[in-house]
């Protein structure tokens, strides 16, 4: 009976730290490369993660907000893509920097012109955006992603606060708040803003280097964990055996 104890025990401490193991359902995301202020610039990034074993991801579209409009989009160029945006009228026009503007981009869309995200990888796509608003806490970006094999992933769910994460959820942009001065950079200070963006994304690449050895510790307590389940199976088994034998 000891033995049998033992065993279920290791057994499912096994199956425990295997299920703790397996890593969370991914999502096509946006996150800034620093800070995203309402009013100022930002540097976002679209991460894209293959969920697909068999079939690489080919094409990413993405639908800026049109209730909260932005009149600077300006996708950084990336090898092995081809980049369309998108342009439209806008409802009602825009007043910024004392100029009025009737059209904002609505899409972006990138294409592999190579093998695209292959299975067990990620990237980012990033962009320029500005003038965040004021109004507003947070973007809502809708989002499809294509695999190879024509399947379509429709990221468009907009979660709601106090509810549980949709299956497909768009990825959200939180704005944080204005700076103390009330600041807010002029379409002179824009190619200022994207050398400070590029200089803070050597910093996030850093951060999630860390990250990548936090993942890489936990996946070795997982395969750990496993090992003693399966002992303690083992062990279970073979004491079982000799008390039958005797």
């Amino acid at each position: 009976m000891k033995a049998s104890r033992i065993a279920a025990a290791g057994a499912a401490a096994g199956v425990t730290v295997l299920a703790l193991s397996v890593p969370a359902f991914a999502h096509v995301t946006v996150q800034p490369e620093g800070d995203a202020a309402k009013g100022g610039y930002a540097v976002v990034d679209f991460k894209v993660p293959n969920e697909r074993d068999d079939a690489s991801t080919t094409k990413l579209e993405v639908t800026f907000p049109t209730d909260h409009p932005l009149a600077s989009v300006m996708p950084e160029p990336m090898p092995g893509w081809k980049i369309e945006v998108t342009k439209s009228k806008l409802d009602k026009p825009l007043e910024m920097h004392g100029e009025k503007i009737s059209e904002a981009i609505t899409k972006v869309t990138w294409t592999a012109d190579g093998k695209g995200i292959e299975p067990g990888y990620f990237e980012k796509f990033p962009v320029s955006i500005g003038q965040l608003p004021e109004d507003t806490d947070q973007l809502v970006f809708k989002a499809l992603q294509t695999y190879s094999n024509k399947e379509v992933v429709r990221w468009i769910e907009v979660p709601q606060a106090g509810q549980e994460e949709p299956d497909n959820p768009a990825p959200v942009l939180e704005l944080s708040a204005a700076s103390e001065d009330g600041h807010h950079a002029s379409s002179g200070e824009d190619a200022s803003d994207a050398k400070s963006a590029e200089k803070t994304s050597a910093d996030s690449a850093a951060d999630t280097a860390s990250s990548d050895s936090t993942d890489t510790t936990a996946r070795v307590l997982a395969i750990v964990g496993i090992a003693v389940g399966a002992a303690g199976v083992a062990y279970g088994v073979l004491a079982g055996r000799r008390r039958t034998n005797a």
